[in-house]
């Protein structure tokens, strides 16, 4: 075995076929440590003047290049470091468009970040059309831009508007996307890819670029003052998504910017200062933490060296919402036989047609055909009683959130399936150990926790109580695994971890609302604070008889800083439920463009008159500490097992700003002093419901940080 990550050699036809095989790892990624090795084969394949052509291909049997290895970024202590990183880069990729001879990338599997920018250093790109082809510059995610040349040549090849739209969002597409937008110059199947990739290589080197553009776009961006008006659109978008929370987004299109309009060594130098500084920034240092969080945990059985049981069948109970959603990631992503079982044949018809709808839409998309939409529906099947449930291994449970009723649903399933079989519950808020207490095998039982909409949030808790086996546990989390989940596994408790924290953050808004301040500038406040959405509107979409459920249940189990503010019954009393039907704090049948308005009538209801008092910062601060101080609380009684755990439910199950890093890391930035000089103040205003955590305290008086890193 070679300790080399390239080789190549001369085939018949005089090709030469280039080869990257990082050794001892599944996937390719790229080092700085590598350029060596590139710029001595580049050097040998240019000085044999008979080749014809060379072919870049992987090694990997399911990846070309997945992207740069992060972790070399972590050693950069400058922000000049990181500058170097992306010069070196940019000497390397030079030298493949400087060859003689043409040359071909065959990809075949993740082509992303850095991969691509080697790609898009060559002549042409050849796709297999396998579903694992995919490519992408997703380095926004990260707090990044393309190091590698990415932000120069992409826009050549697709445009400055699509470029920056491919950039700014990270997106990812298949051979088929990319071959039509001129990224890919053709997709073929896997088996012919490196023949069909030397046809290309003897076309001879390419000529001009011309990105394929017509209609406006094709007239905006033949002149400067056209690329102004891109530029500025983009600015604009960016920002109503990101509130200019992420540096990145700006600095990608001031690079490809200054490359159109100043030419490509300008953009190329702009490019790599820009890599330099934003590797330098809290911001990507953040959203790093997550990307290293997650992969962490992939390798994670949530119970130690214990190994799961394989699960071959699934049963939903409930043809909901949460049920069809339920059901549906077990077929089409886990690939699980799954059986949904409802009392009424609506609620199974309901939960088909859950599934029926998102996979027809990728038949409209041509992405599958009717043959895959029928098979993969094949997975599904309804009963309105226990039949056909013996050999399941594990039924999860998405009925109302009524104790007595899931008790005899737990009983139910001890008659009807086997000795083995998981009870999973999806309960938001009742403690699975009393769920548990009508078990005759509790070491079965567990809380499995989704989010709404479940084929959309990345999360899941998966809840042990006392009595929850490893087996159980490690089970449970290799299954949301295969639904495309992120599970963490936490303890058992009312309202579990992201519930729990999400209680205290939204009671503080009502109670902001309470104190006349305006429902759209709280929203407006906390969005800008980094939240995908504020509170109240959050409460609309929910339900806010939901929230009216869970509050007692919070209440009676952790105290009275959970209780609701008390004028909110009025708004049940006003059947105000929200989104569900179309009366809550906002106007669900306004026809005005844009945001929807609030209903002022609400203010009418609650008995307060607005006028707003606070700052966006204020209002921001008071949802926010609530949150950060009850996290710190779940950490101390061992709800959750870490910070980390911490971090990523919130950044994952609410939307805590990815920029961050969650509210752990958010409190290692602020500092744990400073947080609770906040928290003693508000309690002095408002009581006890802000009184700092005993840990927090603690960390305060020995500046002691959650993370290390």
């Amino acid at each position: 075995m070679t300790d080399k990550t390239f080789s190549w050699h001369k085939d018949e036809d005089g090709i030469a076929i280039i080869t990257m095989d990082v050794p001892g790892e599944t996937m390719n990624t790229l080092r700085d440590s590598f350029n060596d090795e590139v710029v001595d084969i580049l050097a040998e394949i240019k000085a044999d003047s008979s080749l014809k052509g060379a072919v870049l291909a992987s090694g990997k049997p399911d990846s070309f290049i997945a992207g740069a290895d992060i972790t070399m970024l972590a050693a950069c202590k400058t922000a000049q470091d990181a500058e170097n990183i992306s010069r070196s880069g940019h000497k390397v990729l030079a030298m493949f468009e400087e060859l003689s001879i043409p040359v071909v990338a065959a990809i075949h599997g993740p082509c992303l970040g850095g991969g691509l920018e080697v790609a898009l250093a060559c002549d042409y790109r050849i796709g297999s059309d396998a579903p694992s082809t995919i490519v992408g510059l997703p380095e926004s995610q990260l707090g990044l831009l393309p190091g590698g040349g990415g932000t120069q040549r992409l826009p050549q090849i697709v445009g400055v508007a699509k470029g920056l739209e491919l950039m700014l969002a990270g997106k990812q597409l298949r051979a088929k996307q990319a071959t039509k937008l001129g990224i890919l110059d053709e997709s073929v199947p896997n088996s012919v890819l490196v023949q069909v990739a030397k046809k290309w290589a003897l076309k001879g080197k390419r000529g001009t670029i011309e990105p394929k553009l017509s209609g406006i776009n094709k007239a905006l961006e033949a002149t400067p003052i056209g690329r102004n008006v891109i530029y500025d659109q983009a600015a604009k978008q960016a920002y109503k998504k990101t509130q200019g929370n992420y540096p990145a987004v700006e600095k990608i299109i001031d690079v490809v910017k200054t490359g159109r309009e100043q030419g490509m060594d300008k953009g190329l130098v702009a490019e790599a200062k820009a890599f330099g500084e934003l590797v330098s920034s809290p911001e990507s240092a953040a959203l790093r933490s997550i990307f290293f969080a997650t992969t962490a945990m992939k390798k994670e059985t949530g119970a130690g060296d214990v190994q799961p049981r394989k699960v071959n069948k699934a049963m939903v109970l409930g043809g909901g919402l949460m049920g069809g959603g339920i059901a549906s990631v077990s077929a089409l992503k886990a690939k699980v036989p799954t059986r949904i079982k409802d009392i009424a044949e609506q609620g199974l018809q309901n939960a088909l047609a859950y599934t029926y709808k998102q996979v027809d839409q990728r038949v409209k998309r041509k992405q599958i055909s009717a043959s895959q939409r029928d098979k993969q529906m094949s997975l599904l099947s309804t009963t309105t009683t226990y039949s056909g449930v013996k050999d399941v291994d594990i039924v999860i449970e998405a009925v109302f959130e009524d104790l007595n009723l899931k008790h005899q649903m737990v009983k139910d399933v001890e008659a009807n399936c086997n000795d083995n079989t998981i009870f999973a519950s999806n309960t938001s808020s009742l403690p699975i150990g009393q769920i548990a207490e009508a078990a005759q095998r509790p070491e079965n039982v567990v809380g499995l926790h989704y989010f709404s909409p479940v084929e959309k949030m990345p999360l899941v808790e998966i809840i042990a109580h006392e009595k929850t086996s490893a087996e159980t546990i490690a089970t449970t989390v290799k299954l949301a695994k295969r639904q495309g989940k992120t599970p963490i596994v936490v303890q058992d408790g009312a309202g579990f971890y992201v519930n729990r924290i999400l209680a205290l953050y939204m009671n503080e808004a009502a109670n902001l609302i309470l104190d006349g301040e305006p429902i759209e500038q709280l929203d407006k406040a906390i969005v800008k604070f980094g939240f995908p959405v504020g509170p109240v509107t959050l409460l609309d979409e929910v339900g806010i008889d939901v929230g009216a459920k869970i509050a007692p249940i919070l209440t009676k189990e952790l105290g009275d800083r959970f209780a609701a503010p008390v004028a909110f019954d009025k708004l049940l009393a006003d059947d105000r439920k929200g989104k569900k039907n179309g009366r809550g704090f906002y106007q669900f049948d306004s026809k005005k463009k844009g945001a929807k308005p609030v209903d002022e009538s609400v203010y009418q209801v609650l008995g307060v008159t607005p006028a707003g008092k606070l700052s966006q910062d204020e209002l921001a601060e008071r949802c926010t500490v609530q949150m950060l101080n009850e996290a710190v609380r779940c950490l101390e009684e061992g709800i959750i097992a870490s910070a980390r755990d911490g971090d990523i439910g919130a950044i994952f199950g609410i939307g805590f700003p990815p920029f961050l890093g969650g509210p752990f890391r958010y409190i290692d930035t602020l500092g744990a002093k400073v947080l609770v000089e906040k928290l003693n103040k508000y309690q002095g205003q408002f009581g006890d419901r802000f009184a700092p955590a005993a840990k927090l305290v603690e960390m305060a008086e020995s500046g002691a940080r959650f993370h290390t890193d």
